[in-house]
């Protein structure tokens, strides 16, 4: 079963459980979808499904730190909520040191030689690790290894 197979199937299992916080969320995951579906005329894979979420998750992120800042718990509370759920549809993540052995066999591929290459790198390491790590957890360490020390 595909990812968003598996996306309908816990939105109609959400919908039987009237756990309404998780169907909504599901429905906004499922809107997504089909916008990028329409939009593309275009079947979308379970790797394009994976890149919605990580970016659903993202805005998600981006909001809990702003609701935060404004003082707005409930709203915060809500994009948590909302969070937890979009995790769930993420593929298990690396660890650091997987992560870190990514981009170093990435920069010896690339032939990186300083941080002017970083886009080199950052090409080959992206589609390698998305949806499997932060990927500004990655720039960080793609820039840490071409910068010398």
């Amino acid at each position: 079963m595909g990812l968003k197979e598996q996306i309908t199937e816990d939105m109609k299992n959400a919908m039987r459980a009237k756990d309404s916080g998780r169907l909504a969320t599901i429905r906004l995951i499922l809107a997504d979808i089909k916008r990028k579906e329409v939009d593309e005329q275009i079947e979308v894979s379970d790797e394009q499904v994976v890149a919605i979420v990580e970016k659903m998750i993202k805005q998600r992120k981006d909001s809990i730190t702003q609701f935060e800042a404004g003082n707005r718990p409930d709203l915060a509370d809500i994009e948590k909520a909302e969070l937890a759920v979009l995790v769930t549809y993420m593929p298990a993540g690396l660890s650091d040191e997987e992560i870190a052995a990514e981009v170093a066999a990435a920069v010896a591929a690339s032939g990186a030689a300083g941080p002017q290459d970083m886009g080199k790198v950052m090409g080959i390491v992206k589609p390698k690790l998305a949806g499997r790590a932060d990927m500004t957890v990655v720039s960080a360490l793609v820039k840490k290894a071409l910068t010398p020390a």
